[in-house]
């Protein structure tokens, strides 16, 4: 028999959904510091749900629903129905979600949104009988930096030199009294261009200065392009508790005003030094299948293409005029970005 509880937040339930998850994303590990982290971080104005299946008292099966800063909408959900391998094909998947359904009717959603890699068939095949239709695709990429021949590559920075351009790290920009607030803008004005499900959302700046918190962070390898002070590109790269040799790419991007100028390249081959200098082995990005600068870049870097991310949406009921001006309110504490992908 099929029974639903909810996640209690003690050692043994995270140690449990995060064993669930792993096993299921097992090239995507997470660690239970890492969930916690971004719970301690969490807006308690964000609606939030997580369930777990049990059979004979045994999880095997994990669910959640939650708002993001990023898609900052109290209508639009992210879901997610995780099942153990061996215990698919059993309704344990069907059981997670009726309970979420119910659960999410009180708030009225517009949207769900939910992902799978195109690779994971059963994730597809259950995401067809409920509903979801395909929004959009991230081509994974992935790069050993040993491959690469930086003394090749170093025409970039004397490119970028010659225009007066410079790449600074974060940490070199500290005597900068704007810092922050530059940075804050310079990520919103790429934000804005990175192909997403539903319209971004600009967070407030106060939990914009909460990702100096983040535990994966590495200043030394947040690169920023700098033109007579001001902030035109950047990217930057974030550590994996789960594996040592790994970094994931947050967000690279070029203000409209400076690409075609050899910056972007400028500053993945920056970030790329960075990796091999410190030892890391490979370098994981994401990018939507249709971005071609970004693809083209990473692919003349050398960076080798996996299996796509499959983006979805739900529509859960049809649009009103007063939800294209709903929001979540108050400035709440951030979230867990997904900082890869948006590359």
């Amino acid at each position: 028999m099929i029974t639903i509880r909810p996640f209690e937040t003690n050692d043994q339930d995270y140690r449990l959904a995060v064993y669930i998850t792993n096993a299921v994303w097992p090239e995507y590990p997470d660690t239970v510091d890492e969930w916690k982290e971004s719970d301690e971080k969490r807006s308690k104005l964000l609606k939030r749900g997580r369930f777990f299946a049990e059979i004979d008292g045994k999880p095997v099966g994990f669910a959640s629903y939650g708002q993001s800063l990023w898609i900052n909408h109290p209508g639009k959900l992210f879901v997610g129905v995780e099942v153990l391998p061996e215990f698919r094909r059993r309704g344990v998947g069907s059981a997670l979600w009726e309970h979420l359904c119910s659960e999410i009717q009180q708030f009225d959603p517009l949207r769900l949104l939910a992902h799978t890699r195109e690779d994971y068939e059963d994730g597809i095949r259950f995401a067809a009988k409920l509903g979801f239709e395909e929004r959009m695709r991230d081509w994974e990429s992935r790069l050993d930096p040993a491959s690469l021949d930086l003394d090749e590559w170093s025409r970039y920075h004397r490119q970028v030199s010659e225009q007066g351009i410079e790449i600074k790290t974060v940490n070199e920009l500290k005597s900068d009294p704007n810092r922050d607030r530059k940075l804050y803008e310079l990520e919103w004005l790429i934000d804005r261009d990175v192909p997403s499900p539903e319209p971004p959302s600009k967070v407030p700046f106060e939990e914009f200065q909460k990702v100096w918190e983040r535990t994966n962070l590495l200043p030394d390898a947040w690169f920023v392009a700098v033109d007579n002070g001001d902030y035109v590109g950047m990217t930057n790269l974030w550590t994996s508790q789960a594996n040592a040799k790994l970094l994931y790419v947050g967000l690279t991007g070029v203000t409209r005003s400076h690409r075609k100028r050899g910056i972007a390249m400028a500053l993945k081959v920056r970030s790329v030094e960075f990796a091999l200098q410190k030892g890391f082995n490979e370098i994981r990005t994401w990018n939507e299948t249709n971005n071609q600068a970004m693809l083209g870049i990473n692919n003349r870097l050398g960076f080798v293409r996996q299996p796509a991310h499959i983006e979805y949406v739900k529509v859960m009921r049809e649009e009103r005029p007063e939800d294209a001006h709903l929001k979540i309110q108050d400035s709440p504490q951030e979230e867990e970005k997904q900082e890869v992908g948006a590359n």
